[in-house]
């Protein structure tokens, strides 16, 4: 699923084609599911003829300011939506789409035609969902309507200071991932994401958020944001991660699976999977130790993420 990097990236492609421009036509795709609490037909009518003045992003949800009066353009990517400029590729998660050459597009749920005054050119951007797990939506006022208003803290945006998040972190005992992903905790943070985090920070993923140290309190609140912050300056490109991130070798699975991510005494590192808060979820066994007692307690309840 596209996380808040990846989000970001949508946010500002929208921008740089949008930006100043009138939406002059809107095409639409009718979808009972992806539009939420509107209509394609609505969506394209209320839309029509206003001028973009800004793109913003909280979380996983990126927004349209328009002028004038009338609500505004409210974007969840969900597993597979993603942007598509005429002309350019696609802003695909990690895979790159089977067709990427006709227009109307595949999937379209809607294209908007964005013109300049005094200009010829008309720039046209598609949001395509495939497996329909997006949502379009319209808010009046999109920072402080759902669901932008039920999230938590957004790394990048709104990241607390150290006290109150291990406030706020102390006062649960689920596994630290189930929080990470956890949107009403921290808007933005996936999987691949927390996984990132939690590797860096040294903290296994099943460790109980209660039980967390000072040291790694300290390392979880300065990586949530940092691993946001180094994704969105590479514009969510993972080929220009660093390499010492476990991203860049948590893919591959099996006997014949190979990587060449290292310890820091130059060994192999062990990747190993589990799933925890109903993801799974990527670790290195020699840096990330689950603590005894959190380790009898999944031993005991079967593994499963408690709540």
């Amino acid at each position: 699923m596209p996380e808040l990097p990846e989000v970001q990236r949508a946010a500002d492609v929208t921008k740089e084609v949008a930006h100043g421009r009138v939406i002059e036509k809107v095409e639409t795709t009718e979808d009972t599911i992806v539009y939420h609490g509107t209509t394609h037909d609505e969506f394209s009518k209320t839309i029509t003829g206003r001028k973009v003045i800004d793109v913003g992003r909280y979380g996983k949800v990126f927004y349209i300011t328009l002028d004038g009066e009338g609500p505004h353009p409210v974007l969840h990517l969900g597993m597979t939506g993603m942007l598509h400029v005429r002309g350019q590729e696609p802003t695909y998660y990690r895979r790159k789409p089977k067709v990427i050459d006709e227009w109307p597009p595949r999937f379209m749920k809607f294209i908007l035609h964005l013109r300049k005054d005094g200009e010829e050119t008309v720039n046209e951007l598609a949001f395509l969902d495939p497996r329909r797990l997006g949502r379009i939506r319209l808010c009046n006022s999109p920072l402080t309507e759902p669901p932008i208003s039920k999230l938590g803290f957004d790394p990048l945006l709104s990241m607390p200071t150290l006290p109150d998040f291990e406030q706020t972190v102390k006062k649960r005992t689920c596994a630290i991932k189930a929080l990470l992903l956890d949107q009403s905790f921290s808007a933005g943070v996936g999987n691949w994401v927390a996984d990132e985090i939690l590797y860096q920070s040294r903290v296994h993923p099943e460790q109980r958020a209660n039980e967390i140290t000072d040291d790694q309190m300290k390392a979880l609140h300065k990586n949530t944001f940092d691993i946001c912050r180094k994704a969105v300056e590479v514009n969510a490109d993972s080929s220009r991660f660093p390499e010492n991130w476990l991203f860049k070798h948590r893919w591959g699975k099996g006997k014949n699976a190979k990587h060449t991510l290292l310890l820091p005494d130059g060994k192999p590192a062990t990747i190993k999977w589990i799933q925890v808060g109903g993801r799974t979820s990527a670790y290195v066994s020699e840096l990330q130790s689950l603590t005894k007692k959190a380790a009898r307690v999944f031993k005991l309840i079967g593994r499963r993420t408690p709540l």
